[in-house]
């Protein structure tokens, strides 16, 4: 069964269209990879899968249930978690604090699964830090972990690697390998760096002027032609 379908989306700001009858599905379990250059489209993507722009007329299908006609929050309660480009964390609360409200949308919004630090072990030492204090790796980290902490059944993370370094992106990449190893949650990353994305990802999409212009699983295809495509 498919976690995410995504049929016929037509996404828009204000009059002007910039996703044009876009199909996209993601298995349980995959690690699926949105890929192009700066400005074709791809976070207004994961912005129309989380009601944050307009898709009139288009199909949204999560777990079975249509949500293209749902508010942002009833699609977070449904089970999706959203890593927005830039981290978006809290910089003058604590690293706790910012765990915290990722606990939000569930039941218990006061108790912290330990597992957390295993997968970012870093974020167990700086606790009581002010989350504007850290690293702009750390505060990505956290803004994972922060998505992570109420089980999402669909993570969506915009450029996870934009701006970090190298051995940050390495964690990043061993921390979602770890999850696809275990099998209960499906990813969807907007990417652009080719070699993290070939690491990571069971399947890729590129987009280009607001469609999808190639795709494929990563395993047979060479890189060589996946980066002509996004040249383009």
């Amino acid at each position: 069964m498919n976690v995410l379908d995504v049929i016929g989306l037509n996404a828009y700001y204000g009059d002007s269209i910039i996703l044009k009858n876009i199909n996209l599905s993601i298995k349980q379990g995959q690690v699926v990879c949105l890929l192009g250059r700066n400005g074709v489209g791809k976070t207004t993507f994961l912005k129309s899968i989380m009601g944050l722009v307009k898709t009139p007329n288009s199909s949204i299908m999560f777990d079975g249930t249509e949500i293209a006609k749902m508010p942002t929050y009833s699609r977070a309660l449904q089970g999706i978690s959203y890593v927005p480009q830039g981290r978006d964390i809290f910089p003058q609360l604590s690293v706790y604090e910012n765990l915290l409200l990722g606990l939000e949308r569930t039941k218990n919004k006061s108790a912290l699964n330990e597992s957390i630090y295993e997968l970012f072990p870093v974020l167990k030492t700086m606790l009581k830090r002010k989350g504007g204090d850290l690293s702009g790796g750390q505060q990505q980290q956290l803004a994972i972990a922060r998505a992570l902490v109420s089980n999402p059944k669909l993570l969506l993370l915009d450029e996870p690697t934009e701006g970090i370094q190298p051995s940050v992106i390495q964690e990043i990449a061993r921390v979602i390998k770890k999850l696809k190893n275990k099998g209960n949650i499906t990813m969807l990353i907007v990417e652009q760096y080719l070699e993290f994305v070939l690491g990571v990802a069971d399947y890729f999409y590129v987009l280009d002027k607001g469609c999808i212009v190639m795709e494929g699983a990563t395993k047979d295809n060479e890189p060589q032609q996946i980066q002509a495509k996004i040249a383009i």
